[in-house]
């Protein structure tokens, strides 16, 4: 009976274990819903979901996509930048709500990086402020107007520590002190973001460019970064990490190679470091068209291997290059990759189209009259004057 009894027992306790271990886990209702879509998707399907297009209200490179519309329609574009206002926003996402099989919504990315239509001082000079909750304030204005014009995505912050004025865009980030640029990612994650992605005003922030990007030789764009492995940790990745930490919904990866290896095909950094050591679970994007420039850095032989090796290393989304588009199922036919890999990319977009809200409601953020308050409001323009106010440096020299 006494066997019994502590049988029974012991029983009890390891079920109590283990259904606190069911209860702490929190199995998120998000990847419930995000496994039942990712279940009825097709193939090509999935990897339309992997495709970032550049529509052409604006010009931030070469955009040779004349027929982006057309391929929302078919359901080979899951993101889309460089388009905004409501009315043309609220077409495009039309266009994948009522013709794809599945009705997915479409991600709006742009780059809102001091202000979307009312302009704050640039990055470099916010950042001489040291004003924290300026700087947050800022970045949730710049998201208000932003939603307003019907965008949920900002490739921001640029969090490079840039330590040579001769690399241009220098400008866009906080400037050559790691700790400062790490307060400001955190503050900036915050702004943008809010607590809740289903809030209208919230727009999902994209940490950028991963990694060591504002130290290129001589600073020149896209120029090799070689350092050692100690101030590659200590001064440029902890801006990333405090991104991270702050709960960034995506990461960038960036053009420039660390060690003789290309960050968009950088396994290292972005699944040893980014996924197994940090914790991101969020996905990350390549910039654009740093896919297929793996071939011009020498790493890979052609667009199709470029593809196998951004997949392999940890990159989710194609920024431009097609080259998910076009040679994804081959490569899988090929055994290059697997649908295991396809499969976890496409839930991690899924998830972010989810926590904003656009499953439920995919024109949540596309309001004719908000757009008409918002824009260049009073709130804006104060916010405007007094982060420019707070960003003057004025140095004195009283004794010489």
């Amino acid at each position: 009976m006494k066997k019994l009894t502590l049988i029974l027992f012991t029983s009890l306790i390891l079920f109590g274990i283990s259904c606190s271990k069911l209860n702490n886990r929190s199995i998120d209702k998000i990847d419930i819903k995000v496994d039942s879509v990712l279940s009825l998707m097709t193939l090509d399907e999935k990897i339309g979901q992997l495709n970032l297009v550049a529509g052409n209200m604006d010009q931030t490179g070469p955009n040779t996509n004349k027929e982006y519309e057309k391929d929302i329609k078919d359901g080979r574009v899951g993101a889309i930048f460089n388009v905004f206002g409501v009315d043309n926003i609220r077409k495009l996402q039309e266009l994948a709500v009522n013709n794809t099989r599945l009705r997915i919504p479409l991600l709006f990315g742009y780059d809102v990086i001091h202000g979307f239509k009312t302009i704050f001082p640039i990055p470099l000079a916010e950042a001489c402020s040291w004003n924290l909750e300026s700087i947050e304030n800022s970045a949730r204005l710049a998201a208000k107007e932003a939603t307003a014009n019907g965008l949920n995505w900002t490739f921001d912050p640029m969090v490079d520590i840039a330590r040579d004025p001769r690399w241009g865009r220098v400008a866009e980030g906080s400037g050559e002190d790691t700790y400062l640029g790490s307060l400001i990612a955190k503050a900036k994650v915050k702004g943008f973001q809010g607590d809740n992605l289903n809030d209208p005003y919230t727009i999902a922030a994209c940490v950028k460019h991963f990694a060591a990007y504002g130290a290129p030789f001589g600073g020149r764009e896209y120029n090799t970064v070689d350092m050692s492995e100690r101030v590659f940790r200590e001064t440029y990745l902890p801006p990333y990490k405090a991104a991270i930490d702050a709960g960034v919904a995506t990461v960038m990866s960036s053009f420039n190679e660390i060690d003789g290896v290309p960050c968009t095909g950088n396994k290292q950094l972005l699944t040893k470091i980014l996924r197994n050591d940090w914790g991101f679970d969020g996905f990350v994007v390549s910039d654009f068209t740093s896919v297929k420039e793996l071939v011009n850095h020498g790493y890979a032989s052609d667009e199709k291997n470029s593809g196998e090796l951004a997949l392999n290393a940890g990159l989710d989304m194609d920024m431009m290059s097609n080259v998910y588009s076009n040679y994804l199922k081959k490569l899988l036919d090929e055994g290059k990759v697997t649908e295991k890999q396809i499969n976890e990319s496409v839930k991690r977009v899924l998830k972010l189209k989810f926590k904003l809200g656009l499953f439920a409601n995919p024109y949540l953020r596309i309001d004719d009259q908000k757009e008409k308050e918002i824009t260049f409001s009073k709130e804006m323009m104060n916010q405007a004057l007094s982060s420019a106010k707070k960003s003057i440096v004025l140095l004195q020299n009283n004794d010489y």
